[in-house]
Protein backbone atom coordinates (compact mmCIF):
# COMPACT_ATOMS: atom_id res chain seq x y z
CA UNK A 1 0.00 0.00 0.00
CA UNK A 2 1.76 3.44 -0.81
CA UNK A 3 2.20 6.19 1.84
CA UNK A 4 0.82 9.37 0.53
CA UNK A 5 -2.08 11.49 1.01
CA UNK A 6 -4.80 13.38 -1.44
CA UNK A 7 -6.36 16.35 -1.33
CA UNK A 8 -10.02 16.65 -2.10
CA UNK A 9 -9.27 18.19 -5.26
CA UNK A 10 -7.69 15.40 -6.07
CA UNK A 11 -10.21 12.38 -5.35
CA UNK A 12 -12.34 14.73 -7.18
CA UNK A 13 -10.57 14.49 -10.38
CA UNK A 14 -9.99 10.79 -10.35
CA UNK A 15 -13.53 10.53 -9.61
CA UNK A 16 -15.40 12.77 -12.26
CA UNK A 17 -16.97 14.95 -9.29
CA UNK A 18 -17.65 18.03 -8.23
CA UNK A 19 -15.35 18.69 -5.07
CA UNK A 20 -19.10 19.57 -3.68
CA UNK A 21 -19.84 15.92 -4.04
CA UNK A 22 -16.67 14.90 -2.08
CA UNK A 23 -17.02 16.80 0.54
CA UNK A 24 -20.42 15.77 1.25
CA UNK A 25 -18.95 11.97 0.73
CA UNK A 26 -16.54 13.07 3.80
CA UNK A 27 -19.64 14.59 5.70
CA UNK A 28 -21.46 11.26 5.81
CA UNK A 29 -18.46 9.87 6.66
CA UNK A 30 -17.79 7.65 3.64
CA UNK A 31 -14.70 8.96 3.18
CA UNK A 32 -12.08 9.21 5.87
CA UNK A 33 -9.95 13.00 6.24
CA UNK A 34 -6.86 13.15 8.18
CA UNK A 35 -4.21 15.74 9.09
CA UNK A 36 -0.96 15.97 7.30
CA UNK A 37 1.89 18.22 8.12
CA UNK A 38 -1.03 20.55 9.56
CA UNK A 39 -3.31 20.82 7.00
CA UNK A 40 -6.56 19.73 7.49
CA UNK A 41 -8.97 17.44 5.42
CA UNK A 42 -6.24 15.38 3.60
CA UNK A 43 -7.12 11.59 2.26
CA UNK A 44 -4.84 9.40 2.91
CA UNK A 45 -4.30 7.04 -0.26
CA UNK A 46 -5.01 3.90 1.90
CA UNK A 47 -8.34 5.31 2.91
CA UNK A 48 -9.16 6.51 -1.33
CA UNK A 49 -8.84 2.86 -1.95
CA UNK A 50 -10.88 1.34 0.71
CA UNK A 51 -13.71 3.71 0.26
CA UNK A 52 -13.21 2.44 -3.57
CA UNK A 53 -13.80 -1.12 -2.42
CA UNK A 54 -16.86 -0.52 -0.93
CA UNK A 55 -18.09 0.68 -4.38
CA UNK A 56 -20.45 3.63 -2.23
CA UNK A 57 -21.01 6.08 -4.63
CA UNK A 58 -23.89 7.53 -6.57
CA UNK A 59 -26.15 5.18 -8.43
CA UNK A 60 -25.35 5.47 -12.12
CA UNK A 61 -28.67 6.75 -13.29
CA UNK A 62 -29.64 6.51 -16.68
CA UNK A 63 -28.72 9.47 -19.44
CA UNK A 64 -31.05 12.06 -18.13
CA UNK A 65 -31.63 14.86 -21.24
CA UNK A 66 -34.18 17.17 -22.91
CA UNK A 67 -34.31 18.71 -25.57
CA UNK A 68 -35.26 22.53 -24.88
CA UNK A 69 -37.70 24.16 -27.20
CA UNK A 70 -39.50 27.59 -26.45
CA UNK A 71 -43.10 25.66 -25.87
CA UNK A 72 -42.15 24.95 -22.43
CA UNK A 73 -43.82 27.62 -20.26
CA UNK A 74 -44.48 27.94 -17.02
CA UNK A 75 -48.51 27.60 -15.46
CA UNK A 76 -49.67 30.41 -14.37
CA UNK A 77 -49.78 31.74 -10.55
CA UNK A 78 -51.28 34.14 -8.17
CA UNK A 79 -50.16 35.83 -5.79
CA UNK A 80 -52.07 35.33 -2.20
CA UNK A 81 -52.48 37.85 0.60
CA UNK A 82 -51.53 35.88 3.70
CA UNK A 83 -50.93 38.68 6.26
CA UNK A 84 -53.91 38.03 8.49
CA UNK A 85 -53.03 34.74 9.01
CA UNK A 86 -48.85 35.26 8.77
CA UNK A 87 -49.60 37.87 12.41
CA UNK A 88 -51.87 35.32 14.15
CA UNK A 89 -50.32 31.72 13.21
CA UNK A 90 -47.31 30.35 15.06
CA UNK A 91 -47.77 26.60 15.36
CA UNK A 92 -44.22 26.46 16.53
CA UNK A 93 -44.80 27.87 19.76
CA UNK A 94 -48.42 26.77 20.35
CA UNK A 95 -48.75 23.77 18.65
CA UNK A 96 -51.78 24.70 15.91
CA UNK A 97 -52.07 22.13 13.35
CA UNK A 98 -53.93 21.97 9.87
CA UNK A 99 -53.81 18.73 9.17
CA UNK A 100 -51.70 18.70 6.52
CA UNK A 101 -48.68 15.95 6.59
CA UNK A 102 -45.20 16.46 4.32
CA UNK A 103 -41.69 15.49 4.00
CA UNK A 104 -38.78 17.14 3.83
CA UNK A 105 -36.49 15.13 1.41
CA UNK A 106 -33.23 18.04 2.02
CA UNK A 107 -34.16 18.85 5.37
CA UNK A 108 -30.60 20.13 6.78
CA UNK A 109 -30.83 21.68 10.23
CA UNK A 110 -34.93 22.07 9.37
CA UNK A 111 -35.09 25.80 8.13
CA UNK A 112 -37.46 25.02 5.75
CA UNK A 113 -39.87 22.32 8.30
CA UNK A 114 -39.42 24.78 10.90
CA UNK A 115 -41.54 27.57 8.80
CA UNK A 116 -43.74 25.11 7.57
CA UNK A 117 -44.23 24.04 11.24
CA UNK A 118 -45.26 27.50 11.88
CA UNK A 119 -47.87 27.11 9.39
CA UNK A 120 -49.25 24.16 10.86
CA UNK A 121 -47.99 21.32 9.15
CA UNK A 122 -46.93 18.11 10.59
CA UNK A 123 -43.61 16.72 9.33
CA UNK A 124 -43.81 13.08 9.34
CA UNK A 125 -40.23 12.05 7.47
CA UNK A 126 -37.58 13.88 7.08
CA UNK A 127 -34.04 13.12 4.45
CA UNK A 128 -30.43 14.54 5.24
CA UNK A 129 -27.22 12.78 4.71
CA UNK A 130 -24.80 15.44 7.14
CA UNK A 131 -24.95 13.93 10.59
CA UNK A 132 -24.52 17.52 12.43
CA UNK A 133 -27.24 18.89 10.53
CA UNK A 134 -29.95 15.53 11.52
CA UNK A 135 -28.92 15.84 15.11
CA UNK A 136 -29.82 19.61 14.99
CA UNK A 137 -33.58 18.12 13.22
CA UNK A 138 -33.85 15.11 15.80
CA UNK A 139 -33.15 17.16 18.87
CA UNK A 140 -35.60 20.50 18.16
CA UNK A 141 -38.28 18.39 16.44
CA UNK A 142 -38.85 15.49 17.94
CA UNK A 143 -39.88 17.23 20.70
CA UNK A 144 -42.59 18.47 18.92
CA UNK A 145 -43.42 15.01 16.43
CA UNK A 146 -42.12 12.28 18.33
CA UNK A 147 -43.48 9.89 15.67
CA UNK A 148 -41.77 11.74 12.99
CA UNK A 149 -39.17 9.49 11.06
CA UNK A 150 -35.54 11.15 11.69
CA UNK A 151 -32.90 9.13 10.73
CA UNK A 152 -29.32 9.95 8.87
CA UNK A 153 -29.93 8.76 5.18
CA UNK A 154 -28.74 8.80 1.64
CA UNK A 155 -31.72 9.57 -0.50
CA UNK A 156 -29.00 8.57 -3.34
CA UNK A 157 -29.46 5.29 -2.00
CA UNK A 158 -32.09 3.12 -3.62
CA UNK A 159 -33.50 1.39 -0.16
CA UNK A 160 -33.85 4.81 1.09
CA UNK A 161 -36.09 6.07 -1.91
CA UNK A 162 -37.96 2.94 -1.31
CA UNK A 163 -38.23 3.61 2.12
CA UNK A 164 -39.34 6.94 1.46
CA UNK A 165 -42.08 6.31 -1.09
CA UNK A 166 -43.55 3.17 0.92
CA UNK A 167 -43.29 5.55 3.99
CA UNK A 168 -45.35 8.03 2.33
CA UNK A 169 -47.79 6.07 0.17
CA UNK A 170 -48.78 4.17 3.73
CA UNK A 171 -49.17 7.98 5.06
CA UNK A 172 -50.93 9.51 2.72
CA UNK A 173 -48.63 12.70 2.63
CA UNK A 174 -49.59 15.75 1.72
CA UNK A 175 -46.59 17.76 0.60
CA UNK A 176 -43.28 16.98 -0.67
CA UNK A 177 -40.25 19.79 -0.16
CA UNK A 178 -36.69 20.32 -0.79
CA UNK A 179 -33.93 22.20 -1.76
CA UNK A 180 -32.04 20.44 -3.68
CA UNK A 181 -27.88 21.11 -5.30
CA UNK A 182 -27.77 23.02 -8.37
CA UNK A 183 -24.76 21.18 -9.57
CA UNK A 184 -24.42 18.85 -12.11
CA UNK A 185 -26.79 20.25 -15.06
CA UNK A 186 -24.63 20.63 -18.19
CA UNK A 187 -25.42 21.76 -21.86
CA UNK A 188 -24.89 19.99 -25.20
CA UNK A 189 -26.12 21.78 -28.29
CA UNK A 190 -29.83 22.47 -27.69
CA UNK A 191 -29.76 19.49 -24.80
CA UNK A 192 -29.52 19.68 -21.31
CA UNK A 193 -28.37 16.50 -19.51
CA UNK A 194 -28.45 15.67 -15.71
CA UNK A 195 -25.11 13.97 -14.47
CA UNK A 196 -24.79 11.94 -11.55
CA UNK A 197 -23.21 14.98 -9.44
CA UNK A 198 -26.90 16.18 -9.03
CA UNK A 199 -28.46 12.76 -8.88
CA UNK A 200 -30.16 14.53 -5.70
CA UNK A 201 -32.29 16.14 -7.89
CA UNK A 202 -33.64 13.02 -10.15
CA UNK A 203 -33.77 11.41 -6.60
CA UNK A 204 -36.03 14.06 -6.02
CA UNK A 205 -38.30 13.85 -9.17
CA UNK A 206 -38.50 9.83 -8.79
CA UNK A 207 -39.88 10.05 -5.30
CA UNK A 208 -42.53 12.54 -6.44
CA UNK A 209 -43.57 10.79 -9.39
CA UNK A 210 -44.45 8.14 -6.92
CA UNK A 211 -45.74 9.04 -4.25
CA UNK A 212 -47.82 11.91 -6.04
CA UNK A 213 -48.16 14.28 -3.40
CA UNK A 214 -50.90 17.08 -3.75
CA UNK A 215 -48.47 19.62 -3.51
CA UNK A 216 -44.49 19.91 -4.18
CA UNK A 217 -42.28 22.56 -2.82
CA UNK A 218 -38.79 23.45 -4.21
CA UNK A 219 -36.18 26.06 -3.13
CA UNK A 220 -32.83 27.28 -4.33
CA UNK A 221 -30.54 29.88 -5.29
CA UNK A 222 -32.00 32.98 -7.44
CA UNK A 223 -29.41 32.35 -9.68
CA UNK A 224 -30.77 28.98 -10.92
CA UNK A 225 -33.14 30.75 -12.93
CA UNK A 226 -30.60 32.25 -14.84
CA UNK A 227 -28.01 29.11 -15.24
CA UNK A 228 -27.74 27.90 -18.93
CA UNK A 229 -29.31 30.54 -20.18
CA UNK A 230 -32.77 29.67 -18.25
CA UNK A 231 -32.79 26.13 -19.79
CA UNK A 232 -32.39 24.51 -15.91
CA UNK A 233 -35.73 26.05 -15.26
CA UNK A 234 -37.37 25.27 -18.23
CA UNK A 235 -36.02 21.27 -17.37
CA UNK A 236 -37.53 21.46 -13.77
CA UNK A 237 -40.99 22.43 -15.79
CA UNK A 238 -41.23 20.00 -18.15
CA UNK A 239 -39.78 17.31 -15.52
CA UNK A 240 -42.87 18.07 -13.26
CA UNK A 241 -45.24 19.13 -16.16
CA UNK A 242 -44.66 15.33 -17.59
CA UNK A 243 -45.32 13.69 -14.36
CA UNK A 244 -48.99 15.52 -13.85
CA UNK A 245 -48.14 18.72 -12.09
CA UNK A 246 -49.09 22.32 -12.64
CA UNK A 247 -45.52 24.28 -11.60
CA UNK A 248 -44.52 27.93 -11.28
CA UNK A 249 -41.21 29.73 -10.27
CA UNK A 250 -41.35 32.69 -8.39
CA UNK A 251 -38.30 34.39 -6.33
CA UNK A 252 -38.90 35.44 -2.98
CA UNK A 253 -37.30 38.23 -1.04
CA UNK A 254 -37.12 36.94 2.53
CA UNK A 255 -37.29 40.64 3.99
CA UNK A 256 -40.81 40.93 2.36
CA UNK A 257 -41.70 38.32 5.12
CA UNK A 258 -40.31 39.65 8.24
CA UNK A 259 -37.29 38.44 7.91
CA UNK A 260 -34.19 40.77 9.50
CA UNK A 261 -32.46 40.10 6.34
CA UNK A 262 -32.11 40.26 2.18
CA UNK A 263 -32.18 36.87 0.78
CA UNK A 264 -33.88 36.61 -2.52
CA UNK A 265 -34.70 32.70 -3.52
CA UNK A 266 -36.52 31.01 -6.19
CA UNK A 267 -39.15 28.75 -5.19
CA UNK A 268 -40.90 26.38 -6.79
CA UNK A 269 -44.45 25.03 -6.38
CA UNK A 270 -46.20 22.22 -8.25
CA UNK A 271 -49.70 21.12 -8.12
CA UNK A 272 -51.73 18.17 -9.10
CA UNK A 273 -55.00 19.33 -8.06
CA UNK A 274 -55.50 21.12 -11.54
CA UNK A 275 -55.61 24.57 -10.14
CA UNK A 276 -53.27 28.11 -10.60
CA UNK A 277 -50.24 27.96 -8.39
CA UNK A 278 -50.13 30.49 -5.84
CA UNK A 279 -47.43 32.22 -4.08
CA UNK A 280 -47.68 35.04 -0.97
CA UNK A 281 -47.71 38.58 -1.43
CA UNK A 282 -45.39 40.73 0.28
CA UNK A 283 -46.14 41.57 3.77
CA UNK A 284 -43.62 44.32 4.59
CA UNK A 285 -42.58 47.41 2.53
CA UNK A 286 -39.00 48.55 2.12
CA UNK A 287 -39.24 51.29 4.49
CA UNK A 288 -41.03 48.54 7.07
CA UNK A 289 -38.15 45.88 6.87
CA UNK A 290 -37.28 44.32 9.81
CA UNK A 291 -33.71 45.64 10.60
CA UNK A 292 -30.53 43.94 11.92
CA UNK A 293 -30.55 45.98 15.04
CA UNK A 294 -34.35 45.11 15.93
CA UNK A 295 -33.26 41.25 15.42
CA UNK A 296 -30.08 41.01 17.56
CA UNK A 297 -30.24 43.71 20.06
CA UNK A 298 -32.08 41.75 22.52
CA UNK A 299 -28.74 39.65 22.43
CA UNK A 300 -25.86 42.37 22.88
CA UNK A 301 -25.69 42.31 26.76
CA UNK A 302 -26.40 38.14 26.77
CA UNK A 303 -23.00 36.95 27.73
CA UNK A 304 -21.47 34.10 25.94
CA UNK A 305 -23.56 30.48 26.01
CA UNK A 306 -22.81 27.68 24.55
CA UNK A 307 -26.04 25.89 25.25
CA UNK A 308 -27.91 28.65 23.17
CA UNK A 309 -25.14 28.64 20.33
CA UNK A 310 -24.12 32.07 21.86
CA UNK A 311 -20.60 31.46 20.89
CA UNK A 312 -17.89 34.24 20.47
CA UNK A 313 -14.73 34.68 18.48
CA UNK A 314 -11.69 35.13 19.87
CA UNK A 315 -9.88 38.39 18.41
CA UNK A 316 -6.72 39.63 18.67
CA UNK A 317 -6.73 43.44 20.19
CA UNK A 318 -5.79 44.69 16.99
CA UNK A 319 -8.39 43.01 14.79
CA UNK A 320 -10.78 44.84 18.10
CA UNK A 321 -10.10 47.95 16.96
CA UNK A 322 -10.19 46.98 13.60
CA UNK A 323 -13.51 46.41 13.27
CA UNK A 324 -14.29 48.86 15.98
CA UNK A 325 -12.57 51.80 12.96
CA UNK A 326 -14.78 49.85 10.09
CA UNK A 327 -17.58 52.02 9.36
CA UNK A 328 -21.26 50.12 8.34
CA UNK A 329 -22.06 48.74 4.84
CA UNK A 330 -18.39 48.31 4.56
CA UNK A 331 -16.04 44.82 4.27
CA UNK A 332 -13.06 44.65 6.29
CA UNK A 333 -11.45 43.07 3.00
CA UNK A 334 -11.35 44.52 -0.19
CA UNK A 335 -11.77 41.78 -2.32
CA UNK A 336 -14.88 40.70 -0.14
CA UNK A 337 -18.31 42.07 -0.93
CA UNK A 338 -20.66 40.16 1.35
CA UNK A 339 -17.58 38.50 3.47
CA UNK A 340 -16.27 40.58 6.46
CA UNK A 341 -18.87 42.95 6.37
CA UNK A 342 -20.62 45.01 8.66
CA UNK A 343 -24.15 45.40 7.60
CA UNK A 344 -26.10 48.51 8.99
CA UNK A 345 -27.68 48.25 12.27
CA UNK A 346 -30.73 50.13 10.83
CA UNK A 347 -31.21 47.71 7.41
CA UNK A 348 -31.85 44.20 7.15
CA UNK A 349 -28.52 42.14 6.71
CA UNK A 350 -26.72 40.72 3.84
CA UNK A 351 -27.63 37.43 3.14
CA UNK A 352 -26.15 35.23 5.54
CA UNK A 353 -23.92 32.68 3.81
CA UNK A 354 -23.01 28.98 4.15
CA UNK A 355 -19.44 29.62 5.91
CA UNK A 356 -16.90 27.98 8.23
CA UNK A 357 -15.96 30.98 9.59
CA UNK A 358 -17.58 34.30 11.03
CA UNK A 359 -17.32 36.77 8.43
CA UNK A 360 -20.48 38.94 9.53
CA UNK A 361 -19.40 41.64 11.53
CA UNK A 362 -21.55 43.00 14.66
CA UNK A 363 -22.59 46.89 14.12
CA UNK A 364 -21.82 48.08 17.85
CA UNK A 365 -19.19 45.44 19.44
CA UNK A 366 -16.21 44.68 17.98
CA UNK A 367 -16.94 41.33 16.97
CA UNK A 368 -18.33 38.76 14.72
CA UNK A 369 -21.80 38.00 15.38
CA UNK A 370 -22.15 34.90 17.15
CA UNK A 371 -24.52 31.59 15.52
CA UNK A 372 -27.27 32.47 17.95
CA UNK A 373 -27.20 36.44 16.52
CA UNK A 374 -27.01 34.79 12.83
CA UNK A 375 -30.09 31.97 13.95
CA UNK A 376 -31.77 35.17 14.76
CA UNK A 377 -31.43 36.90 11.70
CA UNK A 378 -32.47 33.90 9.60
CA UNK A 379 -35.52 33.97 11.76
CA UNK A 380 -35.24 30.82 13.67
CA UNK A 381 -37.07 31.03 17.12
CA UNK A 382 -34.57 31.25 20.12
CA UNK A 383 -35.66 27.77 21.12
CA UNK A 384 -34.20 26.32 17.74
CA UNK A 385 -30.59 25.02 18.82
CA UNK A 386 -27.79 23.97 16.37
CA UNK A 387 -25.49 21.39 17.10
CA UNK A 388 -21.88 20.60 16.43
CA UNK A 389 -19.17 22.56 16.91
CA UNK A 390 -19.01 26.44 15.82
CA UNK A 391 -18.51 25.60 12.52
CA UNK A 392 -20.97 23.14 11.71
CA UNK A 393 -23.17 25.70 13.48
CA UNK A 394 -22.48 28.41 10.76
CA UNK A 395 -22.96 25.65 8.02
CA UNK A 396 -26.64 25.00 9.34
CA UNK A 397 -27.69 27.97 10.08
CA UNK A 398 -26.32 29.81 6.49
CA UNK A 399 -27.52 26.78 4.05
CA UNK A 400 -31.18 26.78 5.95
CA UNK A 401 -34.58 28.65 4.22
CA UNK A 402 -35.31 31.64 6.38
CA UNK A 403 -37.86 29.86 8.71
CA UNK A 404 -40.49 32.62 8.20
CA UNK A 405 -40.02 32.93 4.54
CA UNK A 406 -40.96 28.77 4.42
CA UNK A 407 -44.48 29.73 6.96
CA UNK A 408 -45.27 32.54 4.35
CA UNK A 409 -45.18 29.62 1.77
CA UNK A 410 -47.12 27.38 3.74
CA UNK A 411 -49.67 29.44 4.33
CA UNK A 412 -50.41 29.59 0.73
CA UNK A 413 -50.19 26.19 -0.15
CA UNK A 414 -52.31 25.69 2.52
CA UNK A 415 -55.06 27.19 0.99
CA UNK A 416 -54.60 25.47 -1.85
CA UNK A 417 -55.30 22.54 -0.14
CA UNK A 418 -58.22 23.97 1.96
CA UNK A 419 -60.13 24.54 -1.53
CA UNK A 420 -59.27 21.41 -2.02
CA UNK A 421 -61.75 19.71 0.33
Amino acid sequence: MENFFLTIKDVALKENKSIKTIRRLIAANKIKVSKNQGKLNQIHHNDYLEWKKTKDKFEINEPNQLTINQDIKMDDFEMLDIERDFNKRDGWKHKYRNGYKFIDLFSGAGGLSCGLVMAGFEPISSVEIVETAVSTYEYNFSKKFPNEKLENRDIRDSKVKKEVIDFGLKNDVDVIVGGFPCQGFSLAGNRIFVDERNSLYTDMLKIVKEIKPKIVVMENVEGLRSMLDGKIELKIIKDYQDIGYKISAHTLNSADYGVAQRRKRVIFIANRLGKKNAFPKPIFKKENYKTLGEEIERFINVPEDQTINHIFTKHSEDMKRKLSLLEEGKSLYKNYSDSWKKSPWNEPSCTIKENHGGVNIHPKLPRVLTPRELAAIQSFPDDFIFSGNKSAQLVQIGNAVPPKMSKAIGLVIEKLLENNK
